[in-house]
């Protein structure tokens, strides 16, 4: 399946099946709103961290489990509004500097959740420039298929702390809804990473 969309922007569904083909035992965090939807319709996974109402938190979230985890890859896929509202957690994942923690931005330049508006990054704000200027170890802007090949053998290989924003085609897909009990999802991820005594 391409991830190449009509506008020549990637497409954000075939962009996270390609993210997530070879996970492994990676943790992975999904911000609120379409990456989260995206990550569920790739498949439920028991070490899927989903997000609901906790907007601007997925890097930090990502960051304690890069911290605590320290022998797995940790994934935070996340959109640019979430990211935007969070650019704090970029200063201090920078300044705590995981190597098995990968950011990483569908960046469709709008706003999904309130109506699709132009968002910030629409305007010239660089998510990349300003995690690079947060000490990440590596930062890219992918609008290709080749360069998305290419993070997506960085992202697992624990190679410092990295960043990458992905230019996403800017439309409104179904959505697939996944476990919304936050005790529920809390339980479950616990479980799946220490085992059934962990509770």
């Amino acid at each position: 399946m391409s991830a190449m969309a009509a506008d020549g922007t990637l497409d954000r569904r075939a962009v996270v099946t390609r993210l997530l083909a070879e996970r492994g035992d990676a943790l992975v965090v999904a911000g609120l709103g379409s990456p989260t939807w995206d990550l569920a319709a790739v498949g439920d996974h028991d070490r899927n961290f989903y997000m609901w109402g906790g907007m601007g938190s997925a890097a930090t979230i990502g960051l304690g489990l890069a911290l605590a985890q320290s022998s797995l890859p940790v994934l935070v896929i996340t959109g640019d509004g979430e990211m935007l509202m969070g650019l704090g957690a970029l200063a201090t994942v920078g300044a705590k500097a995981p190597v098995n923690l990968s950011v990483v931005v569908l960046d469709n330049e709008r706003f999904g959740e309130t109506g699709m508006q132009k968002s910030h990054t629409a305007h010239g704000t660089d998510l990349p420039a300003i995690a690079a200027a947060s000490a990440f170890a590596w930062t890219e802007t992918v609008r290709t298929e080749a360069a998305l090949e290419a993070l997506c053998g960085r992202i697992y290989a624990k190679g410092g702390c990295g960043f990458a924003s992905v230019k996403i085609a800017p439309v409104d897909l179904p959505r697939v809804m996944p476990e919304k009990n936050g005790a529920i999802i809390k339980d479950r991820f616990r479980r799946a990473l220490l085992g059934a005594d962990a509770l």
